[in-house]
C-alpha cells in the first residue's frame, strides 16, 4: 500500500511540476484546488453543484482541503492501475499508466466541470476547447508520472 500511495503521491507531484512549468513558460494559470475544496466543503450541506465554483462564497480551509483531496486523488489512481494490472509495480509499463491516466479525465469532463458551473467538458467555460486540451494534457502527464514513479520506486527497492 505504501508503494501504491508514493507512486500516487510521485505523479502527482510530476503533473504540479508540469503545471509550474507551463505557467512559468507560457504564463498559462495552474489549477485552483482550493477550488476543489470548496466544492467538497459544500457538500455536507447538500450543494453538489454550482452555478460558479469561483463566484461562491469561499469556506474556511477549502486549499488545504483541495491540495489534500489532489494528492489522496492521485494515490487512489495508483491503486485503481495496480488493481487493473497487479504486477505492473513489479514491471512498470508505460502504456498502462498512460492509459489510465487520459482516461481519468472522464472525471473532470463529466464529474467536477459540471459542479463547477462549467458544463460538461467545459463546454461553458471562455474557451472550451482550450480547456478541454489542457485537462486532456494534464491528465496525459498524470499517467506518465505514474510511470516514472513505478520506475523510480522500483531502482529504489
Amino acid at each position: 500500500m505504501l508503494a501504491i500511495i508514493a507512486v500516487g503521491f510521485g505523479a502527482t507531484l510530476v503533473l504540479d511540476v508540469w503545471s509550474l512549468l507551463l505557467r512559468g513558460v507560457f504564463g498559462l494559470p495552474i489549477t485552483n484546488y482550493c477550488l476543489v475544496g470548496r466544492w467538497l466543503l459544500y457538500m455536507p450541506g447538500g450543494i453538489f453543484r454550482h452555478a460558479g465554483i469561483a463566484k461562491t462564497p469561499a469556506k474556511r480551509r477549502e486549499c488545504a482541503v483541495g491540495w489534500t483531496i489532489h494528492y489522496v486523488i492521485g494515490a487512489a489512481y495508483a491503486w485503481l492501475l495496480v488493481l487493473l494490472s497487479p504486477r505492473w509495480l513489479d514491471d512498470p509499463k508505460l502504456w498502462p499508466a498512460l492509459v489510465l491516466g487520459i482516461a481519468t479525465v472522464i472525471m473532470p469532463f463529466f464529474v467536477m466541470q459540471p459542479a463547477f458551473g462549467l458544463g460538461i467538458a467545459s463546454a461553458k467555460a471562455p474557451s472550451p476547447a482550450q480547456a478541454r486540451w489542457r485537462s486532456l494534457m494534464a491528465h496525459a502527464v498524470f499517467g506518465l508520472g505514474l510511470y516514472l514513479s513505478g520506475v523510480a520506486l522500483r531502482a529504489l527497492s
